[in-house]
């Protein structure tokens, strides 16, 4: 029997919102790999490192494949769908009935399609009659949707990608766009290359990679963004470099702002900022000079208690130089998440309705309700984010469906949100993969199709749609998403029905005659050409827009009405604006700094922020191995003279803490920081750092126009953990699930981490642990039988006295595990002997010694930098040092950069850093 045929999909990456085209190869039962595709506007065929491992992520263990109900604490009990409709119906129906529809809730995300969030909107607002839904995407891009709205009228980015070739400065605002938005990155370095006299102004309290690239590097205090621009705009004004005819024309309140910005001296702003004055006056003098300016920005402007006022301050400089509408020149947005885009146009927030409408505007209202055929839609928003999980502590919501995202790592306040979910009646998680932090807290969980078992529509940061294709079928009984939703629609209708509930109105005769009219969709078509409907005639018109289009003529950016061959690629080209007067509108926040000021008992500020090889909760990313090797660990990074001044050294366990709970981490001394600055990565969860949940300590302040959280700045002190003994198990195996094991051996302990990483010969997860005291002599023996690190072929060394013991197991004449205990000397060496596969009968005592033998020579494990060849920073810098003085020289010499170019940012740090220490 011959194999299958092999054959390719079209599809985009499912990480951040650049929109990567993705061809998948597979063979219809199983994805073989990836490629970028070389047709997709987005990308022209690169991918970053998480895109490159996509193909490693979809099949294996892990996966949700059929309903389950949670029956004890840790007890799950497999269901088949039509009992799980059954009884979610049943309970969410006597909640509607008992307490009505503003009882329950919906938090879905910016990764599911466009098709899913018009289906679920359409069940909350239009069905249910509740406007309590809201999505993961107000964690990241809602301060950019007001900002947007209150300067230009609607939440419509105005620019493209190819601004990026035609722009004359580049001002990147609170973005690492070369981790976040690599293959975005991969252009920038691409245009400044081809055209060196490009300015690129790079403004973060951290000296990120992105800073790599800048001309002008502004390392401002946090949550001093407002400040910045207002002094920019001040010089703007005092050296006479306006555009007067475009502010005359085309805006209003100008003479507002004028007024505000005469305080922002660049004296009082460069101390504010704690920047130098000529930086201030050199950044104003490139905006000023350029005859086009383009910003980019991203979660270091949004995620502040004050995200709006940071976003049209920044808007204001565009629109008081004419920087709007034209080629190379605009405001944009970088959007986190691969379909926040078309949540926000299909109204997927709690104030928000499909086409860009308002839950508040009697007008859209009634359209809406007209079109999905309901008389009357609830007129008050719904609870955003973090006000919805207050609430159902509260009590004010009796049950919530969290839709693809994992509240209790991602939002602000992680206790609140743990206590809120105890709190619920009925919490309905709807997941692709299995334990998330969030899973826990769930009564059920339902099983839906991921990336590339299912079709789809999404929109990207430039406005482009794309149509993903399926490639193979999803797991045991998943489903799509918006088939779920639409299923339980008729079930609730069902449901409803029989405890005789009565309609809102008499626009049918039953609940489940209007199931059957308003959910009948058979596929993505037939929702997308519901949804097109709602879009005609506003600012996102995509009425000409059909699937078929997409196939033909490939991805097209909005708006795209009936009769147009192709998109708009950039939007205000004309001056006018979709408010009342047709001009956009300035707006003079006042600078007022963070929510939390430092003080003696909070002295340091801790920031939140992407690694370059994770992404969210590493529900995906992290079933790479390959993408552990640049962080391994959760690791919070400190200025090497802070962690001086407070007796910390480099890999020290430590605690930080706030107002609100702690964390424990593995320090890293980082000098591109400033003093009194730290970061932890965003990403790690109880699945591989249990104790390193930065948001135990982050709060809940949030916007007040946005409501997204201020995840940029909290007040943290820092100490040392004082958990002297440590552990580690590193075990090679392909036939069990290693992680699962790990984390059960990991329980109890105050400190542990685990990590998967790449094997020669397989599978390999490594744990770390680390506690007061040493536990039990009888808990080493427990590990080695869950890890199988007994019999003929391991060896043991013992030293009671000491309190040592090291178990090896060795097979084929190589090492395949092993289990230290009460001291971690010999680890880097045994690590490498394992994972590179070396054979070891030579030294074979050698590997029980307490110390690595002089003879053998030492060995320290270097931080992973190129993940696609492996090439680790010791190499790079051992490169380097032997005289490759430049990009291309390192990538020439040892490989690293030269597959998706992800890290070349990181190389052309490193090769600062020696240049610096040169001279």
């Amino acid at each position: 029997m011959n194999p299958p045929a092999l054959r390719e999909s079209r599809s985009v990456c499912p990480y951040c919102g650049t929109g990567c085209g993705v061809l998948i190869e597979h063979d219809g039962e199983r994805i073989l790999g990836v490629r970028g595709d070389p047709e997709h506007p987005a990308n022209f065929g690169q991918l970053c490192s998480k895109g490159m491992t996509l193909a490693q992520t979809v099949h294996g263990s892990g996966r949700a494949t059929v309903p389950l109900q949670r029956v004890a604490e840790e007890t799950w009990q497999q269901a088949s769908w039509e009992q799980s409709m059954g009884q979610i119906a049943t309970r969410w129906a006597e909640i509607y009935r008992d307490r009505g529809p503003q009882a329950l809730a919906f938090y879905v995300s910016g990764q599911l399609p466009t098709e899913d969030y018009y289906v679920v909107n359409k069940l909350a607002k239009g069905f249910l009659g509740t406007n309590h839904i809201d999505t993961n995407s107000r964690l990241c891009m809602a301060s950019a949707v007001t900002g947007y709205k209150r300067s230009l009228g609607m939440d419509s980015v105005p620019c493209s990608y190819e601004d990026l070739e035609r722009t004359d400065c580049l001002f990147i605002v609170g973005a690492n766009v070369a981790y976040a938005h690599p293959i975005i990155f991969r252009r920038i370095e691409a245009v400044k290359a081809q055209r060196p006299e490009l300015r690129i102004i790079v403004v973060d309290p951290r000296r990120t990679a992105t800073a790599s690239i800048a001309d002008l590097f502004l390392p401002i205090l946090p949550g001093t963004d407002v400040a910045l621009f207002h002094g920019i705009l001040h010089l703007l004004i005092w050296n006479d470099r306006l555009d007067t005819d475009f502010i005359q024309q085309h805006t209003e309140g100008w003479q507002e702002l004028k007024q505000r910005v005469q305080e922002y001296t660049p004296q009082r702003v460069a101390e504010l900022c704690q920047i130098a004055e000529a930086d201030l006056q050199r950044a104003a003098e490139f905006f000023a000079t350029s005859p086009a300016v383009l910003s980019l920005w991203c979660q270091g402007l949004n995620q502040s208690a004050h995200g709006t006022d940071n976003n049209v301050a920044l808007i204001n400089l565009h629109l008081a130089t004419g920087q709007i509408g034209r080629p190379g020149a605009g405001p944009f947005s970088l959007t986190g998440q691969p379909n926040a885009m078309g949540g926000r146009e299909t109204g997927g927030m709690p104030a928000l309705l499909p086409g860009h409408r308002e839950i508040a505007n009697g007008e859209d209202r009634a359209a809406i309700a007209e079109l999905w055929g309901v008389e009357t839609l609830h007129p008050e928003p719904g609870y955003t984010a973090v006000p919805m999980f207050q609430a159902l502590e509260r009590g004010d919501l009796a049950a919530i469906w969290i839709t693809c995202t994992n509240p209790v790592l991602s939002l602000p306040d992680r206790q609140q949100v743990e206590r809120a979910l105890r709190t619920a009646e009925q919490v309905v998680l709807q997941e692709s993969y299995l334990d998330g932090e969030t899973m826990p807290f769930a009564h059920w969980l339902l099983p839906a199709a991921s990336w590339g078992e299912r079709e789809a529509l999404v929109t990207n940061s430039e406005r482009r749609i794309s149509h993903l294709q399926a490639a193979v079928p999803p797991p045991g009984s998943a489903r799509p998403d918006w088939q779920i939703f639409c299923d339980f629609a008729h079930a609730l209708a069902l449901a409803l029905d029989r405890l005789s509930v009565p309609l809102p109105d008499r626009k049918d005769d039953s609940w489940q005659q209007r199931a059957l009219r308003m959910f009948s969709f058979r596929d993505t078509a037939s929702i997308f050409a519901e949804y097109r409907r709602c879009t005609i005639g506003r600012d996102l018109d995509i009425g000409g827009l059909e699937i078929a289009i997409l196939d033909r003529q490939g991805p097209q950016q909005w708006p795209f009405p009936v009769g147009a061959k192709s998109g708009q690629v950039r939007l205000y080209a004309n001056g006018i604006f979709p408010t009342p007067s047709g001009r956009a509108r300035f707006h003079a926040p006042v600078h007022l700094g963070v929510a939390e000021e430092i003080d003696a008992r909070y002295p340091l500020r801790l920031t939140t922020g992407r690694l370059r090889d994770q992404w969210h909760s590493m529900a995906r990313s992290g079933r790479a191995a390959s993408l552990f090797a640049s962080a391994e660990e959760a690791l919070l990074a400190i200025h090497p003279q802070d962690a001086r001044q407070y007796g910390l050294q480099e890999g020290q366990l430590v605690r930080v803490e706030s107002r609100r709970g702690a964390a424990l981490y593995r320090l890293q001394c980082d000098d591109s920081l400033q003093r009194g600055l730290l970061f932890v990565p965003m990403h790690f969860g109880s699945r591989y750092s249990p104790a390193a949940l930065c948001n135990s300590v982050t709060q809940a302040a949030i916007d007040p126009y946005s409501g997204e959280p201020e995840f940029k700045h909290t007040a943290v002190r820092i100490s040392a953990a004082e958990l002297p003994w440590e552990a580690a198990a590193l075990v090679e195996d392909d036939t069990r699930d290693l992680s699962a094991i790990l984390r059960q051996l990991a329980q109890g302990f105050p400190y542990a981490s685990i990590t998967p990483l790449v094997s020669k010969h397989g599978a390999a997860v490594l744990l770390r642990v680390a506690a007061a005291q040493a536990p039990e002599a009888e808990l080493a023996q427990r590990w080695d039988a869950a890890l199988a690190l007994f019999g003929p072929d391991t060896l043991l060394y013992e030293d009671p006295r000491q309190g040592l013991s090291k178990r090896l197991r060795i097979r084929g004449g190589r090492l395949t595990g092993l289990r230290l205990w009460g001291g971690l000397q010999t680890l880097d060496w045994l690590r490498q002997l394992l994972l590179e596969g070396t054979a070891i009968d030579a030294f074979r005592l050698a590997l029980l010694a307490p110390r690595v033998p002089d003879n053998l020579g030492a060995w320290e494990r270097s931080r992973g930098i190129c993940a696609c060849k492996g090439v680790d920073e010791k190499t790079i810098r051992q490169v380097i040092a032997n005289g490759a003085d430049t990009l291309e020289g390192v990538m020439q010499c040892c490989g690293a950069g030269t597959e998706c170019g992800s890290c070349k940012p990181e190389i052309q740090q490193l090769l600062q850093s020696r240049l610096a220490e040169a001279s």
